[in-house]
């Protein structure tokens, strides 16, 4: 093992229990979420009773298949408290979603929920390499997104110092990083490319900061992203991943001496796998939707929550804890152009491939008549000629043709013509 991994189990012994423990400890869990989600939250209590199943069923952790699934529908139903498990006087936080595709989902925590939070984050940054000695600048949004405090109180739990620099004022993260001198990041993968740009722009070599290590989430990013990365800042660039709805970041994280897919922390939460047409569940190894739930949540229970998520479940290997395979792709992601299923990161990774163009890119959809059509707006390099540049995005879109099976139109546009994100980038318009 090595240093990063041997320091953590030494802290936490859990990421190195075997499977038997790790399922004895869930089984034990798992029969207290349920009975507490029944109990307490009549929308459970309702799904439950309508489909003639009861907690005491549980027997073996394969019997959580006979209960309901939770979806994002169920919370923007329960809007705004109707989840919530405990009185208002117990419940310490609020977080909720943007609401841009319907309602927000909303999100409340006692304070052992807070706590718990902490502990699972600052898990996820030692996993990363973080230490008690770094600074670390959180650079995803405050607010009722669940990036920036998440980040935060895990930092702090871990006993780093935090810059809160928040999102945005692109010119004054710049500023920060070379005063301040942190050692880890915390901060969207497609700002974290926009930092790059801004470095560069002002004649700084971005290989030259303090920065060590970026720990990237809250929004799909593919494995020649993460290469782009690393060699832009010259550091190592890991995943972490959550969700809003179950916790916030640090359900699970990557281990920076394997960078092998994020471990799963399977004290805190139960993972499956199922077929997202039938909704039944797969073995590990099966790619299908991932479904999430939580084992500790008080405030509010989530059981059996569809991510939308495409991956697989994988063996551990830094820790006992299962993997998954890299997310680069969600059910709800997905374009169909003249039948044909498309996924932005098969797009993204077809760019990346290109060393003439940028990794900034958008992805429009329109109709000309009766048929979809898609049009791709990216950047070429800037110290890269025109005519290499227009022999690229000819390349581009004889890949994206033979690789997915859809024509498309390649926009090049000038440095900085491609919107830049300060937080989730926006990577499809559907103009349909």
């Amino acid at each position: 093992m090595g240093k990063v991994i041997d320091e953590c189990v030494k802290q936490e012994p859990i990421l190195a229990a075997s499977r038997d423990e790790i399922e004895a400890l869930q089984l034990k869990k798992l029969k207290w979420a349920l009975h507490y989600a029944y109990d307490n939250v009549p929308m459970y209590k309702k799904k439950y009773d309508n489909a003639n199943v009861h907690p005491d069923d549980l027997i073996h952790l394969s019997d959580l298949s006979k209960f309901p699934f939770t979806t994002k529908e169920d919370l923007r139903l329960s809007y705004p408290f109707g989840m919530f498990a405990v009185p208002m006087k117990d419940v310490v936080r609020i977080h909720a979603s943007s609401g841009t595709t319907g309602k927000p989902t909303v999100v409340g925590y006692t304070q052992n929920d807070i706590d718990i939070w902490a502990g699972l984050v600052a898990r996820s940054i030692r996993a990363s390499g973080g230490r008690p000695e770094h600074k670390l600048h959180v650079a995803y949004g405050y607010g009722l997104f669940t990036g920036g405090l998440g980040a935060h109180y895990g930092a702090e739990k871990l006993g780093c110092s935090v810059i809160p620099m928040s999102g945005g004022q692109t010119e004054k993260q710049v500023k920060m990083i070379i005063d301040f001198e942190p050692e880890i990041i915390m901060v969207t993968p497609s700002y974290m490319l926009a930092l790059a740009d801004a470095f560069e722009e002002r004649g700084l070599d971005p290989q030259h900061t303090s920065l060590q290590v970026a720990i990237h989430g809250a929004e799909p990013w593919s494995e020649e992203m993460r290469q782009e990365i690393e060699q832009r800042f010259n550091i190592d660039a890991v995943d972490i991943y959550g969700l809003s709805e179950l916790m916030g970041p640090g359900v699970a994280n990557e281990c920076v001496e394997t960078k092998d897919g994020a471990h799963i922390w399977e004290d805190a939460f139960l993972p499956e796998i199922i077929d997202p047409n039938t909704f039944t569940p797969l073995p590990d190894g099966e790619s299908g939707e991932f479904v999430l739930t939580s084992l500790f949540k008080e405030a509010m229970p989530i059981i059996r929550y569809r991510t939308k998520d495409l991956t697989r479940l994988l063996p551990g290997t830094a820790f006992s804890h299962r993997r998954f395979e890299r997310i680069n792709a969600r059910t709800d992601d997905m374009m169909i152009i003249r039948g044909v299923n498309v996924f932005p990161s098969q797009i993204e990774e077809i760019i990346l491939q290109e060393p003439a163009l940028s990794p900034h890119y958008q992805i429009t959809l329109s109709k000309k008549g009766h048929m979809d059509t898609i049009s791709i707006s990216v950047e070429g390099r800037p110290d890269i000629p025109s005519d290499a540049i227009k022999a690229a995005a000819t390349n581009l879109a004889h890949h994206i043709k033979a690789r997915i099976g859809v024509s498309s139109m390649i926009e090049i546009k000038p440095e900085g013509g491609v919107p830049r994100s300060q937080g989730k980038a926006i990577r499809v318009i559907d103009n349909r």
